[in-house]
């Protein structure tokens, strides 16, 4: 298989020869394999890992993303990664920058949610009068 890993900002890793991947859905852990029909999966924060044909596991960090397989092409789209060989920190990073970010981003959003309503009723009053 041939696996693709974009970031919004670019390619974080471009791998051909890659004999299985392991992904963490809603669902749980989801395995692909070269003969494994297409599929596409919405991936949650977690750790990513694949191994290339007699090489040794790769583990990377993975944010929220989608997973799309067409053939032998894997295209993995998330939000942030961070490669790592030390599962134990890389677990630490899914918990501190990608879950902390993520209650962070929803504070803001019920944030700009007040701003809005108030500024919708002042332009209603305004109108009214």
């Amino acid at each position: 298989m041939h696996l693709k890993l974009l970031l919004p900002y670019g390619v974080f890793a471009d791998q051909g020869g890659v004999a299985r991947i392991v992904v963490q859905t809603r669902a749980g852990s989801f395995g692909l394999l070269p003969q494994r029909l297409d599929c596409v999966a919405a991936l949650v924060p977690g750790i990513l890992v694949y191994q290339c044909e007699g090489q040794p596991e790769t583990y990377i960090a993975v944010d929220e993303g989608v997973l799309v397989k067409t053939g032998a092409e894997v295209l993995i789209s998330v939000r942030r990664a961070v490669a790592g060989s030390d599962l134990g920190q890389l677990r630490g990073a899914v918990a501190r920058e990608f879950l902390e970010l993520d209650a962070q981003e929803r504070g803001l959003r019920a944030s700009l949610v007040k701003i809005e309503s108030n500024l919708v009723s002042r332009l209603a009053a305004l109108h009214r009068a």
